[in-house]
């Protein structure tokens, strides 16, 4: 580990009503929820919180209230992320007036763009504010920020801290380690399954969307590996795995929030209608993931005692 900038991040899912308007209550449950068991920080705004489907309004609201909840004892860290460069500089400029420690910023979606293109958007954001800013590479929903681009961007412009990349490519743990040479810069991996294989390469922490309804799992996979415990969490690392294996057969954002059901926090309908197939779906994923947590003593004030057998 290099960098000040380090732990675990739970990446916030965001909450809906009966008519696809943001939940701010329930939101700032999810907020309690997820710093009360111990994460580092917390991510508004990103993949797990699905914000292609809400106002620039509304997610400047969400960066408010989660700064206020984590009361500067936590960082917040907010993404930006939009389909062009004015909507996302909007949306930076008010992160930062909320008072969010960080921006994450992921590239461009939709229309598909080269990478000096990508240099150029980072660039004019990170140009436009005083805030420290954290790349975000998401190669499943936006334009992919290759290695290459991602290093000579945080080697050059002041402003940018460090990398969050949820593009799953094992091979890129060591080049970006290796890479440190001349800055110091924070890598957070953002593919849960890659956790141990990060932190053994190097890297800093994990901005995860699991954190998001199960804290305790990705915390002592990662204070297990920082005591030295590896077989512990190499034993936590094959409970994430074994828990992606059955949340990826729904979308994720969608099996990310029926684990907060699962824990007490339903968070509403999703963003499209459900066939009958899916609802039963969501049902049994509810209904499994309730048990697993009553199984492995994942109570709403536990911790997570000991590495779970047997998924």
């Amino acid at each position: 580990m290099n960098s000040s900038l380090a732990g675990v991040f739970a990446a916030l899912a965001t909450p809906i009503d009966e008519l696809g308007r943001v939940d701010f209550k329930t939101f700032e449950r999810i907020v309690d929820f997820s710093l009360e068991r111990g994460v580092d920080g917390i991510v508004i705004g990103g993949g797990t919180a699905e914000y292609p489907h809400f106002s620039i309004e509304d997610r400047g609201r969400l960066s408010e209230l989660a700064v206020r909840r984590a009361n500067g004892l936590r960082t917040v860290m907010t993404c930006v992320g939009t389909s062009s460069i004015y909507s996302t500089l909007e949306l930076a400029r008010a992160a930062q007036d909320s008072g969010s420690n960080l921006l994450l910023i992921p590239m461009p979606f939709f229309f598909r763009y080269e990478q000096e293109d990508l240099y150029n958007f980072v660039e004019e954001v990170c140009r436009s504010v005083s805030a420290a800013c954290l790349l975000y590479n998401l190669p499943s929903f936006t334009n992919s920020l290759e290695n290459s681009t991602a290093i000579r961007l945080m080697n050059e412009i002041p402003n940018i801290v460090g990398l969050k990349d949820s593009s799953g490519n094992e091979n890129s743990l060591k080049v970006l380690a290796e890479a440190r040479h001349t800055r110091n810069f924070a890598l957070f991996v953002g593919d849960d399954s890659l956790l141990f294989d990060a932190l053994n390469s190097g890297w800093d922490g994990v901005i995860s969307g699991i954190a998001c309804f199960v804290p305790e799992l990705i915390v002592s996979t990662y204070r297990s590996y920082r005591a030295g415990d590896l077989t512990g969490a190499r034993t936590y690392q094959d409970s994430i795995d074994r828990l992606i294996d059955y949340l990826v057969r729904l979308p994720i954002p969608w099996g990310v929030r029926a684990g907060l059901a699962a824990r007490g926090i339903p968070t509403g309908p999703m963003h499209l209608p459900l066939s009958r197939q899916r609802r039963t779906q969501m049902e049994d994923m509810t209904t499994w993931l309730t048990r697993w947590a009553d199984q492995n003593n994942l109570q709403l004030d536990a911790v997570w005692p000991v590495p779970a057998p047997g998924f």
